[in-house]
């Protein structure tokens, strides 16, 4: 390999945080803008809450398309492609007037979206095979880096240049990022994809490798995991006495406190999936996030809460670069992007899943359930993984008996 895979890292790094930055800095100033400059009077928590979740269908259901272009055409195309795309839309939501307008952007910002998975996927398949478990643990810290800073960024730039100009600003961080990947990435390995796109065709193709359906089944319900407790955490801080006028700082501190956290561990559980193999380390985070999640109930002051959040995420921290990793292990490289758009399609499955099932939990029960729910359940995902995992080593182990014989 020529080209060094450490600047492609490097540089797909820092345009994977630009672009995550992006996105969650319009996150603290949505509903005002909602409200101040566009006009919603009634109904102001459910505009918001379709304009972010619009978003997230619309990318679910695009991306096995959007990855099998990459397969056929190149990875660092569909980037650029999704990054030119973002860019301009970000640009455009200067100049809407209603929330309808708004409502478009944001469906077509799902669409012509990718930016992070086509990054992943072109690490995964530019990266020698001894160093792919670190790259994308590398990788994972970008996108958690880009969303913990974004929100405050947006508080920020939002304050001082006001809500509309903030668009604007988002834009030029995208218009940043592509341009240091056009210019300073490479795709050395890339091959390309004789058969003709169909995404039908993808998914019959993915739904016939089970290790493959196995980790995307689990990407999802990680995923609705995390978002499950995203609109309940500020009522929850409340309850434990935080006062109406702080606790979104404090939700906002301690929500924040698992992406910090992954970004301190989740290199090193890249590192430690390459040595003793990434189901090792997925069932680790998965126990872990698990226990975590229970545990968080018994403790009842904001400080204790949130260092055991904190704790939870350096366990946590170890579930996506191993899934990121599992992926590239099971599938072949000339299917390797579609894989990681299905991937992305997972991903957004159960971050749309995710808070419309915990408000209808916590309603139903409590919020402190909810806790107990979501551990329950990573758990039980951890037990599946194992019996998976030992039913495969099984098979493996008589293929080669009876080769022998």
């Amino acid at each position: 390999m020529n080209y060094p895979w450490k600047r492609n890292l490097y540089i797909l790094w820092a345009s994977v945080f630009f672009v995550s930055m992006a996105y969650s800095m319009i996150v603290p100033f949505m509903p005002i803008f909602l409200h101040d400059e566009l006009g919603v009077e009634d109904h102001l928590e459910t505009w918001a809450g379709t304009i972010f979740a619009i978003s997230f269908f619309a990318s679910a259901v695009t991306a096995p398309f959007w990855g099998a272009l990459a397969d056929k055409y190149g990875r660092k195309q569909t980037l650029l492609r999704s990054g030119f795309c973002l860019m301009i839309l970000h640009f455009a939501s200067f100049f809407v007037v209603n929330p309808y307008q708004l409502l478009v952007i944001r469906l077509l910002q799902g669409l012509f979206g990718g930016f992070v998975p086509s990054a992943i996927a072109m690490i995964a398949t530019n990266t020698p095979e001894k160093n792919v478990g670190y790259a994308l643990g590398i990788m994972t810290t970008a996108s958690a880096a880009g969303s913990i800073l974004g929100p405050l960024i947006g508080g920020l730039v939002s304050h001082w240049i006001g809500n509309r100009e903030s668009f604007l600003f988002s834009g030029s961080a995208i218009l940043v990022a592509f341009l240091i990947a056009w210019i300073w990435t490479r795709e050395e390995k890339f091959e390309r994809s004789s058969t003709r796109i169909s995404v039908i065709h993808d998914l019959k193709s993915a739904l016939a490798n089970n290790r493959l359906v196995m980790v995307l089944g689990v990407v999802m319900m990680t995923s609705m995991s995390v978002m499950l407790l995203e609109p309940l955490l500020t009522i929850y801080v409340i309850q434990l006495g935080a006062s109406n006028q702080s606790a979104s700082l404090s939700a906002g501190i301690i929500f924040s406190s698992v992406g910090v956290a992954a970004l301190i561990a989740a290199p090193r559980w890249g590192k430690l999936g390459t040595k003793v193999g990434y189901e090792k380390v997925l069932m680790i985070g998965l126990i872990g996030g698990g226990l975590g999640n229970i545990v968080q109930i018994m403790l009842h002051n904001l400080i204790s809460f949130g260092i055991l959040r904190f704790t939870y995420g350096l366990f946590f921290a170890a579930v996506y670069p191993s899934l990121n990793a599992l992926i590239v292990k099971v599938t072949e490289p000339s299917f390797r992007g579609r894989a990681f758009s299905l991937n992305q399609s997972s991903m957004q499955v159960g971050m749309m899943i995710g808070p419309l099932l915990g408000g209808f939990l916590a309603n139903l029960f409590s919020i402190t359930t909810v806790f107990i729910i979501n551990g329950l359940v990573m758990l039980v995902i951890a037990g599946i993984m194992k019996g998976n995992t030992l039913d495969t080593n099984r098979r493996e182990k008589s293929v080669k008996e009876t080769l022998k014989g």
